[in-house]
């Protein structure tokens, strides 16, 4: 049954990472805290920021193929990611666990807030990255990391609104462009907890084989909903809301 419930959770990882580019890892932690029971907290930022990077990579070749991927833009965002992101987790290992994800519940909620009032920007279809823009994606992909670093998550629900801020990209496009970089800070974060002993190498791989079939359900789901841009950014916020409030519900109780 453990087993079962391990795989059907990394499912629903990937399915949520292949649709919307992001709550991987919000989705990740409190359903190995809550639901698998995980006991230390930053085992499971851990473990998922590990299961995350691969089942984004699995998500990255089906966006690739669709060509919803804006190779430079990503090429730019995800290295000032990965400095970002390394800085983040030294600092967010040294963080008390419960703290940790209370805090990370209350920037999912203003993360949500923000994409819900840009949920009518439909994008524009030939936005890309540029001289003017370039700094501002910089500054964004560090900035971001630092987060996803400090939270040890991939960052998507991060990285997807601040792609479209910075270069008005459709949002189908962010979600695919997203998967680069949460890829690559997943796998930073994933390093560092690593060398602090924070990750379950078997249970990342039940969630990595469930995840491998949910990114590929959540992709097609996410080409069908490529002509409603504010359908696909308000589930995204729902999402987003739901799992902050049981996580800060939990939290509180357990401070």
């Amino acid at each position: 049954m453990q087993i079962a419930l391990e795989l059907a959770c990394g499912v629903l990882i990937g399915f949520t990472l292949g649709l919307i580019g992001g709550g991987g890892s919000i989705l990740a932690v409190p359903l190995m805290v809550y639901v698998v029971g995980v006991k230390n907290p930053h085992v499971a930022i851990g473990t998922s920021a590990m299961a995350v990077a691969v089942n984004a990579l699995t998500g990255l070749v089906s966006h690739a193929r669709a060509g919803t991927v804006k190779w430079k833009c990503a090429a730019i965002f995800a290295p000032c990611g990965v400095v970002g992101a390394l800085i983040g987790a030294a600092f967010g290992k040294a963080v008390n666990g419960q703290k940790l994800l209370l805090c990370f519940a209350l920037l999912m909620v203003v993360v949500g807030v923000l994409m819900l009032r840009g949920r009518r920007n439909k994008g524009e279809a030939g936005a890309a990255c540029n001289r003017q823009n370039m700094p501002r994606v910089m500054m964004a992909g560090a900035g971001t990391g630092v987060l996803s670093g400090f939270f040890g998550i991939g960052g998507g629900f991060l990285i997807v609104p601040a792609l479209i801020a910075c270069t008005r990209m459709p949002i189908l496009n962010a979600v695919g462009t997203s998967l680069v970089a949460v890829a690559a800070l997943g796998a930073s974060t994933a390093l560092s907890y690593m060398l602090s002993g924070y990750v379950d190498w078997v249970m990342g791989a039940l969630f990595v084989a469930g995840g491998i079939v949910g990114s590929f359900l959540g992709t097609r789901a996410a080409k069908r909903l490529s002509g409603s841009g504010a359908a696909l950014t308000t589930f995204f916020a729902c999402v987003i809301f739901t799992v902050a409030a049981y996580m800060i519900w939990k939290s509180l109780a357990a401070l």
